[in-house]
């Protein structure tokens, strides 16, 4: 069966091109043969055979679907086209010269050179075409391209290589490599000049100024290693998007862009279980709590994605939900939302809310987040934001039938010194006492900090720099968990799929980070040295710790089916707390924050209160 192929004006042009190319090789052939002088008799029998020849390669180049493919993207399967059709015209033309009886004498040879000089002719257009069409032509000649080098000789760099030929403006003028295999070898034509650490050596002798990091499977002490001579070299450090991306199709490989800090902290993708947060989720209604938060805001956005019936955005502040508001009635217009302003503390609002639309999942990310503005002054506002409203939410959650709870936790509730931390354990403790043989199951979810959230000292460190510095660490030793905002949502959602009720999972943080190494990234990221922007050292402040833990001493964990989930298995709350607890937390008035300490020391006996150590201001 001959193949359907819409006869455009561009297919008509291919097909003469290819009877062109057939005729000219058959006539080729014989002028080869007879050594660029056919003799007369000779010349007239390839003039007779043309018109049997040419028609029946046709044919084979028509059957075999030549004229499907694009010759802006020719590749090898197209030429394993032309291969079969050209092998299968070369037994025709010897089988249809006998069977037509044309008695024309055809030199064996000229049957030997005819399908050589065809797929030559033939291949070799269409190969030329896309070099033209890809610049590849004029690029030899266009050296006014910004040279740039590739730290990384994988897939990735040759997929980088191939579409940065078509660039205008960059010329890719070498490689670099750890790897022993690939030294002196070239990809595409590019060749591969040394390992990483020859970086300044070879931008220096080239006059490079920028180069990409293209090592997406790479561990990402390598990446830092990478960036870290970019910026020892002089050398402008870029790299690939992420893997994401461009398996969505979103980007290209040479859709290059700055290495961010994502880049250099660098952790696996988190793999979920998608078919089980579409049963958990898809055509349900979903509440977020806090859904103008930077963590209410994601956990909003992934939900979004596996398309609720009705996502409740429940926010506080009116500016907040607004802007939530306006960016899903463009990024998510087919999703349904509702925008409820409330407070977590607010009974009658939540009972009212739930009465209506009937969530069966809730996630409440509400919360005062920021240690020092809940140490002093505003520890009495901590608990009622963090425990009493972690208890209205849940309870009323709990009332309307709710099939789960998910408390957005944090690493400052283990051991903690803190109010705020003290605040975030005693919500969890809350979450375990309401939790039941049935009814509403409530999972908590401890975290470490996330990169870019409201509070966090990204944002401040990149203020910091903007004004010229100097960059304020509070001590030298202190360190952190990090992970980015995308991440932690799609462990939380993961843990709120496994949760059966009463666990505090607790993800995998992966390596502490020192804020000092965090600063002087974010230093050589935005292009300046520790000479240009200063470290100083401002000393703890009040209730921070050194080093933050995910579990407490008396905690164990066990392991989940997902790597980078564990369950800690905290004490047991003793019974009858919660109703006294309650009691406290509902008095008139406000508390003096002496008092609210002495009460979360009663609760929560791993508390330990600590103040700043006083230390002053150093210079790094």
């Amino acid at each position: 069966m001959i193949p359907s192929i819409g006869f455009n004006p561009r297919t008509a042009l291919a097909f003469l091109h290819d009877l062109s190319a057939a005729a000219a090789a058959w006539l080729i052939a014989y002028w080869l043969r007879f050594n660029l002088a056919i003799p007369p008799e000779f010349w007239s029998s390839a003039l007779d055979t043309l018109a049997w020849v040419v028609p029946l390669q046709a044919l084979a180049f028509w059957r075999f679907g030549l004229y499907r493919g694009i010759w802006r993207f020719a590749s090898l399967p197209d030429l394993r086209r032309i291969l079969m059709a050209v092998g299968v015209a070369a037994l025709l033309v010897p089988l249809g010269l006998l069977m037509f009886r044309t008695h024309a004498v055809v030199p064996r040879s000229v049957l030997l050179l005819d399908p050589l000089l065809l797929v030559l002719f033939m291949g070799g257009s269409r190969l030329l075409y896309r070099a033209w069409k890809e610049h590849r032509f004029s690029s030899l000649l266009q050296t006014e391209r910004e040279p740039l080098l590739i730290m990384g000789a994988g897939s990735a760099a040759a997929s980088l290589v191939r579409e940065l030929a078509q660039s205008k403006e960059w010329r890719v003028v070498g490689l670099l490599d750890n790897a022993a295999s690939k030294q002196g070898r070239d990809i595409h034509g590019v060749p591969v000049l040394g390992t990483l650490d020859s970086l300044r050596a070879h931008a220096s002798r080239m006059d490079v100024k920028h180069a990409v990091i293209a090592m997406p499977s790479a561990p990402h002490s390598v990446r830092r290693h990478a960036a870290q001579l970019c910026n020892e070299a002089g050398v402008a450090a870029l790299t690939v998007p992420a893997f994401e991306d461009l398996v969505s199709g979103k980007v290209t490989v040479s859709s290059l862009r700055k290495i961010e800090l994502d880049d250099l902290l660098g952790r696996d993708p988190v793999q979920l279980d998608d078919a089980g947060l579409h049963g958990l989720l898809t055509d349900q209604v979903v509440m977020v709590s806090g859904a103008g938060g930077s963590i209410g805001s994601e956990l909003a956005r992934q939900i979004a994605r596996y398309r609720p019936r009705l996502l409740i955005l429940f926010e506080l502040s009116e500016f907040a939900l607004y802007q939530i508001e306006q960016e899903f009635s463009g990024r998510f217009a087919d999703v349904p939302i509702l925008c409820a302003i409330g407070d977590v503390k607010n009974r009658a609002v939540l009972d009212d809310l739930m009465r209506r639309h009937c969530p069966a999942v809730v996630f409440h990310a509400a919360a005062y987040k920021h240690v020092p503005l809940m140490e002093q002054q505003n520890a009495w506002q901590a608990l009622q934001n963090n425990v009493l409203g972690t208890y209205t939410l849940a309870s009323a959650a709990q009332a309307q039938g709710v099939a789960k709870f998910v408390l957005i936790s944090t690493d400052k509730a283990v051991n903690p010194t803190n109010v705020m931390g003290t605040s975030k354990r005693t919500a969890e403790m809350v979450c375990q006492s309401l939790q039941q043989a049935a009814g509403t199951r409530f999972v908590a979810v401890r975290f470490g900090n996330v990169l870019g959230s409201s509070g966090s000292v990204i944002p401040k460190f990149q203020e910091q720099i903007a004004k010229g510095g100097p960059i304020t660490v509070t001590h030298p030793d202190i360190t952190r968990y990090f992970m980015s905002i995308p991440e932690a949502c799609q462990l939380v959602l993961q843990a709120g799929l496994m949760g059966t009720g009463g666990e505090i999972f607790v993800l995998d943080m992966g390596e502490p980070v020192k804020i000092v190494d965090l600063a002087r990234d974010m230093i050589r990221l935005s292009g300046y040295t520790g000479q240009d922007i200063k470290i100083v050292y401002s000393g703890l402040r009040p209730g921070e710790k050194l080093f933050e833990e995910l579990l407490a001493d008396d905690e164990h964990t066990l392991p989940t089916p997902h790597p980078k989930l564990r369950i800690a298995q905290a004490r047991d709350v003793d019974a009858g707390w919660l109703t006294a607890a309650l009691d406290w937390l509902m008095q008139d008035g406000v508390v003096a924050e002496a008092e609210v300490k002495q009460k979360l020391r009663e609760w929560v006996p791993e508390y330990t209160p600590k103040s700043a150590d006083g230390e002053k201001d150093r210079r790094a």
